[in-house]
């Protein structure tokens, strides 16, 4: 072995020691929330509605229903899933924390009251995003750990790459008839090499989605000499508490949710964002497909008089806009449908196994390390104690 691949291999070890237990929970807890919309709608009857021939309750109607059921509650974000699907409304009780209220989108029936704090699957996110430690530290440990695997998935492609043509076949498969330790080792480098390319993929949009420098650097590689600038495209107006003249007679909301139906009538899934704390205007979010958060259509409101002060057409965002949009559907891997959300789920199972596998190979090389050292001292026993003798 060269003195690089000596270094790589160095790297390659200690590293994934190093990281090998936060990579195997951000693994393995991505694998289970993969399909997680999909486990919940076969578990849960509310996740479904019947459709019928009437419009939507509005979402001042929407808001009313859980004021009544938490009268201190401040409804900050209303979303519409889809004309099969219910209404949620997200309230914020304080110091109570978060409800999520489920409704019936025709009839303002409450199907559903959910705890974020007691919901596998956003337990699960937690952990994937921050190990159940506060954000602020949780996030930075997950995200160094990724950028440590990523090394990782290198430096492992570059060691295990075979020389010769004539090795490459082999290299390639798993020997399922040797023993169980080759085994293990086909196992961690032949897998490794499949999932590589995905696992990038999944890093990326991972780190994309927690840290903004990341997302911002996607957004300009992406709008290379097109001239446009982040701030220019995504800085959100405010509304001016000043200039009150012309004061809406109904509800802004309901103003916003209405032009933006009408502005992407195609839409399946609509997200409210009406948080009364915030300055800024009513935002809504028009998806043409529901529970999938690409190719959004996006309105800005003046929340005094219900004026349109930006909008985000589809077609006319940036491709940086586009594909920092798409990071979540891609970081999940529901950006193809299900066939990438298979591909999703085997990259990240194979990623959970790989600190596992690389442990053993570890392992089982540092046990025939010291059997060949004891054996050395027995050897050099055997031998000193010969010439003593010889000499005696």
């Amino acid at each position: 072995m060269t003195p690089f691949k000596k270094v790589l291999l160095f790297c390659h070890r200690w590293l994934g020691l190093i990281s090998g237990l936060v990579v195997f929970i951000v693994s393995i807890t991505g694998c289970i929330f993969c399909f997680q919309d999909e486990i919940q709608d076969a578990m849960y009857d509310y996740r479904h509605v019947e459709v019928q021939n009437k419009p939507y309750l509005k979402p001042s109607d929407l808001i009313n229903i859980v004021a009544q059921k938490h009268p201190k509650a401040s409804s900050d974000y209303i979303i519409y899933y889809g004309a099969d699907r219910p209404a949620g409304v997200m309230a914020n009780l304080g110091k109570e924390g978060l409800k999520y209220v489920y409704m019936n989108p025709y009839t303002g029936q409450v199907t559903h009251t959910d705890s974020p704090q007691t919901n596998f699957f956003i337990i699960v996110e937690y952990i994937h995003l921050y190990l159940l430690l506060p954000p602020a530290i949780g996030k930075w440990i997950v995200g160094v750990s990724v950028i440590i695997f990523m090394v990782i998935m290198v430096t492992g492609l570059i060691l295990w790459w075979p020389k010769r043509k004539t090795d490459r076949k082999r290299s390639f498969t798993i020997k399922w008839g040797g023993r169980w330790r080759r085994v293990n080792y086909d196992l961690h480098n032949v897998l490794g090499f499949y999932a590589t390319a995905i696992a990038m993929i999944l890093a990326i949009s991972g780190l994309a989605i927690a840290f903004e420098p990341v997302s911002r650097a996607i957004y300009n590689m992406a709008n290379v000499g097109n001239g446009i600038k982040y701030e220019d495209e995504v800085t959100e107006p405010k509304s001016d508490s000043l200039k009150t003249s012309g004061i809406a007679k109904q509800p802004v909301v309901d103003i916003a949710f209405a032009h933006a139906r009408q502005q992407s009538p195609n839409a399946e899934m609509f997200l409210i964002h009406n948080d009364p704390a915030v300055s800024g205007a009513i935002g809504v979010g028009a998806y043409p497909k529901s529970l999938h958060y690409a190719k959004a259509t996006g309105l800005e409101f003046d929340k005094y008089n219900g004026r349109v002060l930006k909008s985000y057409i589809y077609d006319k965002k940036s491709p940086g806009l586009k594909l920092t949009e798409m990071n979540y559907d891609i970081h999940v891997g529901q950006i193809g449908g299900l066939t990438t959300k298979i591909i999703a789920f085997l990259a990240s199972l194979i990623c959970a196994s790989l600190p596992i596998t690389g442990f053993i190979i570890w392992l089982g090389k540092r046990k025939k390390n010291r059997s060949k050292t004891g054996k050395a001292r027995v050897a050099v026993h055997h031998k000193t104690h010969r010439r003593a003798v010889q000499s005696v």
